[in-house]
């Protein structure tokens, strides 16, 4: 099936659902599909936002230009609090996760009128380890973009043919997704996370991970960007700035950034 089909497929089936709210991260999948809510609802379509420990603002910030941007109604939920399910960190803690988020997004929906709520998981979703996509079948959440059978590439390609600054965005995944499971998470923890990554943007990285395994950060940069480290004077800012972050040690990741590393611990013992 052609692009052009798979998004006209898309925009009926929006269409059928007569309003929506869209569960919405400020991700390349999420801001597209706000952009496809309001092409087929108009104003019967809004977005919301749960902001917690594990949202660094640059993602909220994300978020609302977006929403800005599209012209659709975002709603924003403060959450402080990380309950004690995902706190714990286990293997499916994404499953508790997105319970409890949808949870909170339906709620939304139901408030302000919205019959049905969207998540923006795509093809690409089906082939990676998602225990969220569990959470997300149960709570009834339809996912359109991947129904339309659009694949990350894909919505890329969409958001650049209508001009989403999204559309070369990096692949971005909550800040607990940096902490190895079985190791409780927390506010501390996920604060250094997010400062050590602010950092590593300030210094003009692209695709990169802070993975946080005790004192230790371990960094991940693109393959391509590896070579940038061949700088003493790099390597000691690198260093200062993620131990006045609170972490111990610095350490390098030589083979360079690979989405869901920290999977591999657990593959291991399986």
């Amino acid at each position: 099936m052609s692009l052009e089909k798979k998004y006209s497929k898309l925009i009926d089936s929006i269409k059928k659902a007569g309003s929506a709210a869209v569960a919405f991260s400020g991700g390349v999948d999420s801001s597209f599909l706000c952009h496809a809510a309001v092409a087929a609802l108009g104003n019967k379509a809004i977005a919301v936002t749960i902001v917690s420990p594990m949202l660094p603002q640059s993602e909220l910030d994300w978020a609302k230009r977006i929403a800005a941007l599209t012209g659709i109604k975002h709603i924003v939920i403060n959450e402080d609090h990380i309950d004690e399910e995902v706190a714990a960190n286990p293997y499916n803690r994404c499953y508790y996760c997105k319970k409890i988020e949808f949870g909170k997004i339906t709620d939304a929906a139901r408030e302000h009128g919205a019959a049905v709520v969207f998540d923006g998981s795509n093809t690409d979703d089906l082939n990676d380890y998602r225990p969220g996509l569990q959470a997300i079948a149960e709570l009834n959440i339809c996912s359109p973009l991947r129904e339309a059978g659009l694949s990350k590439a894909e919505i890329r390609e969409l958001s650049k043919r209508f001009g989403l600054p999204t559309w070369d965005k990096p692949a971005f995944a909550c800040l607990a997704s940096r902490i190895p499971y079985g190791e409780t998470i927390n506010k501390q923890k996920l604060s250094r996370v997010e400062q050590a990554e602010d950092f590593l943007r300030s210094e003009g990285f692209i695709q990169f991970r802070v993975r946080s395994h005790g004192d230790i950060a371990r960094i991940e940069v693109a393959r391509d960007e590896r070579k940038r480290f061949f700088d003493e004077n790099l390597l000691d800012r690198v260093s200062r700035q993620i131990k006045e972050f609170g972490f111990l040690y610095a350490a390098f990741e030589l083979e360079g950034y690979v989405m869901g590393s920290l999977n591999r611990a657990q593959e291991k013992t399986n």
